[in-house]
């Protein structure tokens, strides 16, 4: 792949984990933090900006134009053939199972509202330019750090299970993808030039109770699970990814993910 690619967001983990899977694939890409990028004018060899930021504001707060990075990177580039990498949400959708693109959106908090007036303020900008990742919940080695913005699912887990306890949880089911499979999905989208929006998902119910078994594999200390009247997350969902897989046409499947879990439980637990 011929390309030249600009990862804007240097410290997260999408934007450190895309970076050292291109890098790997001998790719030519380059990272950059978003302050930075605002003030370099140098930007135009660039065939592709992935936007990997964001910010407190537009996560907490109602929408504005001046928090809106990916707003802010499709107007500088919009006189340049970039193309833009959005990274969205499947909370923009209305919870439910086989959520397709064209589905009801129902955004029920600020950030997954404030991502769907920008994705239609970058298309307006951008066209065709555009690649928009509508992304469920990603699987990955939990941060050491507490993140600034969000936290996975696996750093609740994992935190939650050195303090030696989980939540018991029946009947909630969701989609999960790994971020190795999530970095794959990324290279073949821009491989095969694509635009437009993909949910990013595996595609498949996964129940909770078994992710945690999953990752919870490899733990030799006694754990104790507590029942909930009310579950303190009770959006089961799962997005189709037909569209996804047609497109890139790779391995997605439930038994790469419980390895991918089983690896990662090796590793934190060992």
């Amino acid at each position: 792949m011929k390309k030249k690619i600009l990862i804007i967001g240097q410290n997260g983990l999408i934007g450190k984990n895309l970076f050292n899977y291109f890098k790997s694939k001998k790719i030519n890409i380059y990272r950059i933090g978003f302050k930075s990028f605002l003030k370099n004018n140098n930007i135009n060899n660039f065939d592709i900006i992935i936007n990997c930021t964001s910010n407190h504001k537009f996560v907490k707060n109602k929408y504005a134009n001046k928090n809106d990075n990916d707003l802010i990177i499709a107007k500088k580039i919009i006189n340049l053939k970039t193309k833009l990498v959005m990274l969205s949400t499947r909370k923009i959708y209305k919870a439910k199972f086989n959520i397709k693109e064209l589905d009801k959106k129902e955004p029920n908090c600020n950030y997954s509202k404030n991502k769907l007036i920008s994705e239609v303020s970058v298309k307006k900008i951008l066209r065709s330019r555009v690649l928009t990742l509508r992304i469920c919940n990603i699987i990955n080695f939990p941060n050491k750090h507490k993140r600034k913005l969000h936290n996975t699912f696996s750093d609740i887990f994992f935190e939650m299970a050195k303090k030696g306890f989980i939540y018991n949880n029946k009947k909630i089911f969701k989609d999960f993808i790994s971020i190795s499979k999530f970095n794959q999905i990324v290279y073949e989208l821009i491989k095969k030039d694509s635009f437009g929006i993909f949910n990013i998902s595996l595609g498949k119910k996964i129940y909770i109770n078994q992710l945690i078994a999953w990752l919870n594999f490899y733990n030799t200390k006694k754990i104790k699970v507590i029942n909930l009247k009310n579950s303190f997350n009770n959006d089961s969902f799962t997005l189709n990814n037909n569209k996804l897989m047609k497109k890139i046409k790779i391995k997605n499947n439930v038994l790469e993910l419980k390895n991918e879990c089983l690896r990662i439980s090796k590793n934190f637990f060992k």
